[in-house]
Parts: C-alpha cells; sequence; structure tokens
C-alpha cells in the first residue's frame, strides 16, 4: 500500500484541486475522482498545468458503490480525503433530501470501501457551520456545535459522527476532520480558482463577478448587526493555505504522529473580517469601485464566527500565512483570466 499517494474525491473542484495541488508538491502522488456535477475539467487541467505531472482522473459518482469500488481497486493509495459534497445553504433547505443522500453516502461509500480495501487514513471536508451560532468567540474545537440550521450543516455534522464512530470501532482507521471557516482566492498562477455555476452562493466570487460585469450590483445583506461595522464577522482562510492544512493532516496520520486515532481541528487565520472590510479591501488592493448596496438581512446568516487555530498551529505545525490583501489579488487575477479582461 503507497503511504504517499491519496485519492482525492471531489478533487476536480475548488479546494479540491488546490489541495492536489499542493500534495502534489510535498511529493504524494493524487488520484482525482469526481463526477463534474459541480465542477469541469479546468479543475483537473489546472493541477497539470501547475504541477507539470500527468495526475490520474477518473469520472466516478461516490454515490455509485460498484464504479467507485472498481477505481479502490485500481489504484494504489493508503489515504483519501473526501470533498465531494454538495454545498448550498439554501438549496440544502429546499431539497434536504438531495443533500442527505448525496453527501452521506458518498461518505459512507468511502468508509465502507477503505474497511474493505484496507486503506487507512481519512481526512473529511468539515465546516465550520457546524458550530451555529456561538455561545464564545473565538470558536475552538471543543466549542459546543449547535443544531444544524439546514441540511448541508447536518450533513456535516453527521459524517463527522460517521468518521468518529467508524473510527472508534474499526482499529485500521485514522481519521481527521477539518472544519474550514470561509475559503477564498485563488492559486498564485490564477490556474484554478473558484468558479461556481449559476448565482455565486459565496461572497467573494459575487465579489469578482461584479467587478468582472458579469454581476450588476453585490448585496451587503445587513447592515445594522451588532458588530463594529453593522456587517457580519467572518474568518476568511486563503484557499492555498487551506489546502496546506489537508497536507499537514494527511502527514500526520503517514507519520503516526497522531494523538488520538480520531482528531478535529479549526482551519482559519484566527482574523475576524467584516464584509465591509473584505469589500472595501478588494477594492483598494485592486484599484477599483464595486456597485454594492445594502440589502435586508438573510434568514440563517449567523452574526459572528471566527476560529481559535491554537489546536492546528500547535499539533498540525500549520499556520495560515498569505495576507487578506494577496488573497484579494488573487481572486481578481483568477477572475480576469476567466473572462478575458486585461
Amino acid at each position: 500500500m503507497n503511504k504517499k499517494s491519496v485519492l482525492v474525491s471531489g478533487g476536480a473542484g475548488y479546494i479540491g484541486s488546490h489541495t492536489a495541488v499542493e500534495l502534489i508538491a510535498a511529493g504524494y502522488d493524487v488520484v482525482i475522482a469526481d463526477n463534474l456535477s459541480n465542477s469541469d475539467m479546468s479543475g483537473v487541467e489546472g493541477v497539470r498545468a501547475i504541477t507539470g505531472v500527468d495526475v490520474p482522473f477518473v469520472n466516478v459518482d461516490c454515490c455509485d458503490r460498484e464504479a467507485f469500488a472498481e477505481l479502490f481497486a485500481k489504484y494504489d493509495f493508503d489515504s483519501v480525503i473526501h470533498f465531494a459534497a454538495f454545498k448550498a445553504v439554501g438549496e440544502s433547505v429546499a431539497d434536504p433530501m438531495k443533500y442527505y443522500h448525496n453527501n452521506l453516502l458518498s461518505f459512507i461509500n468511502i468508509v465502507e470501501l477503505m474497511l474493505a480495501s484496507g486503506k487507512h487514513n481519512i481526512v473529511f471536508s468539515s465546516s465550520a457551520t457546524v458550530y451555529g451560532e456561538a455561545d464564545e468567540l473565538p470558536v475552538t474545537e471543543a466549542t459546543e456545535r449547535k443544531p444544524a440550521t439546514s441540511a448541508y450543516g447536518n450533513t456535516k455534522q453527521m459524517c463527522e459522527d460517521i468518521l468518529r464512530d467508524s473510527v472508534a470501532a474499526y482499529p485500521q482507521l485514522k481519521g481527521i476532520a477539518l472544519r474550514y471557516f470561509n475559503p477564498i482566492g485563488a492559486h498564485p498562477s490564477a490556474l484554478i480558482g473558484e468558479l461556481p455555476r449559476g448565482v455565486p452562493q459565496n461572497l467573494v466570487p459575487y465579489i469578482t463577478q461584479t467587478a468582472a460585469g458579469v454581476r450588476e450590483c453585490l448585496s451587503i445583506f445587513g447592515d445594522d448587526y451588532p458588530t463594529p461595522d453593522g456587517s457580519c464577522l467572518r474568518d476568511y482562510i486563503d484557499i492555498v493555505d487551506l489546502a496546506k492544512a489537508h497536507v499537514a493532516a494527511i502527514d500526520r496520520m503517514v507519520e503516526d504522529k497522531n494523538k488520538e486515532r480520531y482528531e478535529i481541528f479549526n482551519v482559519g487565520t484566527g482574523r475576524a473580517v467584516s464584509v465591509f472590510e473584505l469589500v472595501n479591501t478588494f477594492e483598494r488592493v485592486n484599484n477599483l469601485k464595486l456597485n454594492y448596496k445594502v440589502a435586508p438581512r438573510r434568514a440563517g446568516d449567523v452574526v459572528a464566527v471566527w476560529a481559535d487555530t491554537t489546536l492546528a498551529n500547535n499539533e498540525l505545525g500549520w499556520h495560515a500565512e498569505r495576507s487578506l490583501d494577496e488573497t484579494l489579488k488573487s481572486a481578481w487575477e483568477w477572475e480576469k483570466r476567466v473572462r478575458n479582461i486585461k
């Protein structure tokens, strides 16, 4: 079993493609699996262009047990990073069964196939959404999980529980859940970045598409929150820094440095940034003006959440490194390349 080989499910997507690049840079062999339901081959081609490696790609739905089992039989890897999940909060409220079927079944298949084929290490792509409206900030890994306000959030909690219970029951498994905060930005090469299908659900792609003229106006949902400038506070983590956290997590398990067989780490910057600060920083670093307006609050938005990253810093040896200025420059460089803006 090749300890230096990783299957990246959902690897054609935004976080998956950046993680594949950083794994390869760290000396891992990578296999990308994706059904391209929310991505396309440009992510895989970008990984190949950046790394110079002809990364194997398998077009497979992780919910298709039989097809997925063929991939497990064909490729020699010891670790899995699981990104393949639907992630639109609003859609998950409107169509919860779509989310429960895809997000739970895909993960159950992975765990069962890992057990059947003797593979050992799994990193699960979790989310700060599991904390909900936290009673104390910043949140630590010991902060209580609040009842989910969406099917999406509930699937993250449920998959964490599936991983925890599986690791407890099956001695050959080790697992790490990484709770992301708000990934933004793009690779410095501008060859991969965030390209949502349809109307962006996340703030930065909406900002860059507004700057590019794809969207007429950016809406800032609420300026009357109990925060310094009235807008929500979030922890925005650079996508390359986030990708490197996955490498650190895999290293930890491969090198047998984990203190427990199941661990959880927050992956953020530890800094709260308001929506207005993010917009103003984007305008400043890219020397442009955005057309934006204040709109009513959006249902389900928490006032503030940001990470205490002490555990990841100390145990994984990982730190967020890129500045907000660098990150927002990279987001605009990516958007310009995609839109052929000079």
